[in-house]
């Protein structure tokens, strides 16, 4: 069986030539916000579409980053990621919609007629809190899972079983309106983050950058992964 290009390419460029291609797609990513904040009539001006694409797809690189630790080095196939992934964007998103309601209750609690927060939305107002529940809420449930599946040894096709499992149900958990997180519509009619207009040129090159940098921060750590360094390029690939 063939390899895939990318893996063919990265195995014949070598370290030093991936290296190369590394540095030039990151100064493209660098410049793309900064040609978003050039006027509307420019021809090298970047939309707020193509700039939220690509941070969307940022985004999901660093959850493959993230199954790359997972599943190249440590030989775990774990199908959960996404609920990890979810987590941490539902605790940014409470903070989002607290600032969409302001001194009120988010919309879709509202249309339920609720009265107050609920407990777990506690500080939802705060933005470094809002930071520090992105980290520990899936870091939480991966504390308590990993616990209990390694503990009993599960692995192979059963370990990857339970976190499809364990995906599905938080998305059943998600759903329901009665859990505060908006139901089948989830979080919506975002305004401002930190007081700033999310819709803006200036806060969307922003978020951009930010998501840049943490995706550099994710390879550097997967870089720091034991044996990592000594991994051909391409080899988690062709495995």
């Amino acid at each position: 069986m063939s390899q895939p290009l990318m893996v063919t390419a990265a195995q014949k460029v070598g370290p030093k030539g991936t290296l190369t291609a590394g540095f030039v797609i990151l100064a493209v990513l660098l410049a793309l916000p900064l040609l978003s904040l050039l006027p509307a009539d420019n021809s090298f001006q970047v939309s707020a579409y193509t700039l939220t694409l690509v941070g969307k797809i940022l985004c999901y690189a660093i959850v493959a980053l993230a199954l790359d630790l997972v599943w190249g080095y440590a030989g775990l196939l774990s199908l959960g990621h996404g609920l990890f992934f979810a987590l941490g964007g539902y605790a940014m998103g409470m903070y989002l919609m607290r600032q969409a309601a302001g001194d009120g209750l988010p919309a879709f609690m509202t249309f339920l007629s609720w009265t107050e927060l609920p407990w777990y939305w506690a500080g939802t107002d705060n933005f470094l809190w809002a930071l520090c529940l992105v980290v520990l809420a899936p870091g939480l449930l991966a504390l308590v899972f990993g616990f209990f599946a390694f503990r009993s040894r599960i692995k192979g096709v059963y370990f990857s079983i339970m976190t499809q499992a364990l995906t599905f149900a938080g998305m059943l958990l998600f759903f329901r309106n009665e859990t505060g997180f908006g139901g089948n519509n989830g979080f919506t009619n975002f305004r401002s983050i930190l007081g700033f207009s999310i819709s803006s040129q200036g806060t969307r090159a922003t978020l951009f950058l930010a998501t840049v940098l943490l995706l550099i921060a994710s390879l550097y750590i997967g870089w720091l992964a034991p044996g990592a360094e000594q991994v051909r390029p391409g080899s988690d690939g062709v495995a």
